[in-house]
Formats: structure tokens, sequence, C-alpha cells
């Protein structure tokens, strides 16, 4: 910085002359001479009040290690997912945006698909009550080279499976039988029932049925499987994270491994669009005590942040100030030791730093100072 100064105030070359010859910009040379003389700690991270402690941090990563590789239905499961989890085990309290931070920086987030924008079924209103809308539909499954059929029935304001049926055939019958165990189960419910427009759904016999136990029928747009989205949403997470990954022995078998997911899918899954609350909890109505909750916790844990920062900043305020108070004393004794004078008596008669003559061997007179301590 001197020396490109020096160089202008020695020369016709202006300053911007010489910084271009140093090859630094105009911008970093300014702000080193705004700089100059100022302690080099203008990049210093100050923790404030409201970041994670290392325990938290760590606690974060612990958890998505041990909650991805503890269940294969966790493979899919992205970070929201993980921190409603975590909230609810008591394993930490965190937002989503910071518990994605922690674990981007740790390499454990899963890639995830871009949402496809639609403008078709923006009219819909979602129900506002468990049991007010039924859907169904019907999933093939690969068996052995050939299917399986999947008949299910999903609550669509809790996202609850009501009922589902594995069966070898989908004819209309299958439907009806898996309509009829779902209808026995809340029988004074009259919910409307929402289907494609299959075969086994508009058939004479179907409708006949539907109009003995008094349930409305509505059909979806043709060639439009987004109008029952919720029911096609609930088997992609099947197919993802059951089907795919496990392999049916047998008939039974297969029943076994699909009841077991709709068990988890309905009593343990959080679910994305129920604030990562389970299906079982919309379909209870303890919707409002459940969040509750989770905030009670995020700001239980955002109080005892301010109370760690806190006390590191008086710790670290307490250090500052002994370090000043070593400084002090220091200085102060330094200042009252003075070095001890002779009596200038003792250097016969001699005046302390007064040069002295006397002859050297050869005969020629030299000066001598007279040293400030007397020699015994």
């Amino acid at each position: 910085m001197k020396h490109c100064v020096n160089i202008v105030a020695k020369s016709h070359l202006n300053m911007t002359k010489v910084i271009q010859m140093t090859g630094i910009s105009r911008v970093k040379f300014y702000d080193w001479r705004k700089r100059l003389g100022m302690g080099n700690n203008h990049n210093g991270k100050i923790p404030k009040a409201h970041w994670l402690t290392p325990k938290e941090r760590q606690a974060i990563i612990d958890y998505a290690r041990k909650y991805i590789t503890q269940n294969s239905y966790y493979l899919k499961d992205g970070y929201r997912r993980i921190t409603y989890k975590g909230i609810d085990d008591n394993a930490f309290a965190a937002s989503p945006a910071t518990v994605y931070r922690v674990l981007s920086n740790a390499g454990l987030l899963n890639k995830w698909q871009g949402k496809r924008n639609s403008s078709k079924g923006l009219g819909y209103r979602q129900p506002l009550a468990p049991h007010q809308e039924w859907h169904t539909d019907i999933k093939y499954i690969n068996f052995k080279g050939t299917f399986l059929f999947l008949i299910s029935v999903l609550d669509g304001y809790s996202r609850y499976i009501i009922h589902h049926e594995l069966r070898t055939s989908m004819k209309e019958l299958d439907v009806e039988k898996t309509i009829q165990k779902a209808h026995e189960k809340y029988p004074d419910k009259k919910p409307k029932l929402i289907s494609d427009n299959g075969s086994q759904y508009i058939s004479k016999e179907f409708q006949s049925y539907l109009k003995e136990v008094e349930l409305q029928h509505i059909t979806t747009s043709l060639n439009y499987p987004q109008s029952n989205g919720k029911i096609e949403r609930f088997h992609r997470s099947l197919e993802e994270e059951c089907v795919r990954t496990n392999s049916m022995i047998n008939l039974e078998d297969a029943q076994n491994q699909i009841a077991k997911y709709i068990d988890h899918y309905n009593n343990h899954r959080l679910h994305s669009s129920l604030f990562y609350l389970r299906p079982i909890d919309f379909l209870k109505g303890n919707v409002k005590e459940l969040l509750q909750i989770r905030q009670d916790k995020l700001d239980k844990a955002t109080q005892e942040r301010v109370r760690y920062w806190e006390e590191k900043k008086k710790l670290y305020n307490n250090i500052e100030s002994s370090k000043l108070g070593m400084s002090d004393e220091a200085e102060a004794g330094n200042a009252g030791e003075q070095p001890a004078r002779n009596n200038p008596a003792d250097l016969n008669g001699q005046e302390v730093g007064k040069p002295t003559s006397e002859f050297n061997h050869s005969g020629h007179l030299c000066l001598k100072k007279t040293q400030g301590f007397s020699s015994n």
C-alpha cells in the first residue's frame, strides 16, 4: 500500500496506472487502504443468538443417519419429514430450513423431483373433515410374471387408508366387496365416493350397489388421473417404498408386506400434505394439539440457544477482561521497577558517564568512558 503511494509521489504515474501494474483490482486496493492499520478480523463470524449449538448440529446429523438406515421405507424421505420426525422423537428441535443446511453440508440430502404444475383442477375444494370424501382405485402389482390387484379406499381429508384388498382379479364384485368392508367400518358415514372411469366403477351392478348403500358416486375427468391424485400418490409411494424394495415369495407374503406398509403409512409415516403429521392424527382430529407441541419444542430450543450463546459471550468477555487486567498489572510493575544506581563517590571521585583519560601500551593517550557500576 505505502509502496504504491510512494511510486505515485515520486513519478508522473497516477494511482490508477499503478494499481493496474500491481495486478489487483481497484475495489480491493481501496478496500485495503480503508482498512489500513486495522486488525485483520473482517471475516470473523460473530455467533448469533439463534445459531444451533454444536451439540444440536451433531444431533441432527446423527439422527438423520440413523433415520435413513433404520427402515427401508425411509429411503425416499426428504429433510422435512426428517425434521418433524426428529422433533416428535425429541432428538432435536429446529426448523426445516436449518435441518436442510446442516444435512446439505453433511452430504445427507436426497434428490427431489421437481413439481409439475397444472392449471387443471384448481377449482377443487378440499374436504374439511374426515369421511366427507373417499377415493378408490386399483393398483397393478407385478408378481412372478403376472399381476396382483390392490383395491384401496382412501379418506380424502386424512389420507388414511380405510380398507384395502390384494386380490388376484379386479372384477366388479372385487371392488364391491372392498367398498362394502370399508363402509362396514364406518356404517354411519355417507361419504362421496370418487373414482376413475374404469369398467368396474361405471358398471350397472356397481351403480346399483352404491344406490343401495346410499353413497354418492363421482367420476373423474377422462384421461386425467390427477383428478384422483390423492390415491394415485399413495400408489406411487407404495410402489417406491415397498413394492420395488421387497421381494414377494407368494400371495400370503405379498398380502403381509402390503398390509405392513399400509399400517406404517397410516400410523407412522409423516405425510407432507398433512403438516408432516400422520394420517391417523388427522383422522382422530388432534392436529392442533400436536402442532402446538411441536411449536412449544421449537420455542424452548430457541430459548436454550439464546441462553447458550449468552453464556458463551459472558465467558468470552470475562476472559478478555482478565487478559486486560493482567496486562495492566504487568505494565504497572514494569513502571515501578527502577535500576539500582551506584553512588558516584564509589568511582573514586569520577563522575559517572564522563570520559576518563589513560595511556595505552603504545604510549598514546586514549579516552575511556566510565561505567555505571563499581568494581570490587
